[in-house]
């Protein structure tokens, strides 16, 4: 797994702006090389702010849309269409505005779906999904995603991975039904830890001084247990983007001298 690299920007602003035009160019590059491209979305409001960028950005269009998978780190288990969907939030804030082979947007499933109320089925079923999407060069049950992009919580969660709870003690299965999150809904499904470091790249987003502490602890050598975002890593890269407000906790060992 790699080390953690750090990117500070002056606001969330300008760290929305640069999230979405790096990914732009990571994609372009993937689409370049194999022909098609790989990437997790996160919801939040860092998330949806790098998306609402990215349908903004004068270079969103050099991205063949046509040709990129589409998967989610975590959703809510909430009936199709409900607004606190992280898909549905996608889909206002960027998806509705390109042209996406429906096919290739693999959202988590639904409550109202065809597994009903058992979120352990839903589940089950995007990790087959994830399975049958994952080449022999993978190595394993999920795709390797290009880029695999984790918002960061007050509590140092990312997806859907709270501290001390089972999922984020997972070993084997790549996805998991949540029961009794701490933040509403209680009901959720959630990328793996082993799921997420199969990725080629992971992003972890944190801006705005309530996440200042979690980043400082997830940094500073915590365990991934009672710190899931410390144990979010990349095959080639982990990259922390921040603000100034997240960062401003940070050890002087860890801040990068010179950041935008």
């Amino acid at each position: 797994m790699s080390a953690p690299q750090l990117v500070v920007h002056r606001d969330k602003e300008l760290m929305a702006q640069a999230a979405a035009a790096r990914l732009i160019t990571k994609i372009v590059d993937a689409q370049a090389s194999r022909g098609h491209a790989s990437v997790v979305l996160t919801g939040g409001r860092n998330g949806n702010g790098l998306l609402a960028a990215l349908a903004t950005a004068p270079a969103r269009d050099a991205v063949d849309w046509s040709r990129i998978d589409l998967w989610w780190g975590d959703e809510r288990f909430l009936p199709e269409g409900d607004p606190e969907r992280n898909v549905t939030q996608a889909r206002e804030a960027l998806l509705d505005s390109v042209p996406v082979d429906p096919k290739r947007v693999h959202a988590m499933p639904a409550s109202d779906g065809p597994h009903g109320a058992d979120v352990e089925a839903a589940a089950e079923a995007y990790a087959e999904e994830l399975a049958r999407a994952a080449g022999p060069e993978n190595h394993g049950a999920v795709p390797t995603f290009d880029v695999l992009m984790l918002g960061v919580g007050p509590d140092t969660h990312v997806a859907s991975l709270f501290p001390e709870l089972p999922a984020v003690r997972e070993t084997e299965r790549t996805v998991v039904g949540v029961h009794g999150a701490p933040k509403p809904p209680p009901t959720r499904i959630t990328l793996t830890l082993p799921a997420i470091r199969a990725a080629r790249e992971v992003w972890l987003l944190a801006a705005g001084e309530d996440k200042a502490r979690a980043a400082a602890i997830a940094l500073s050598g915590a365990g991934e247990i009672q710190a899931p975002a410390a144990g979010a890593r990349g095959r080639a890269r982990t990259l922390w983007l921040l603000d100034s407000a997240a960062a401003s906790e940070l050890p002087r060992a860890l801040y990068p001298p010179a950041s935008p």
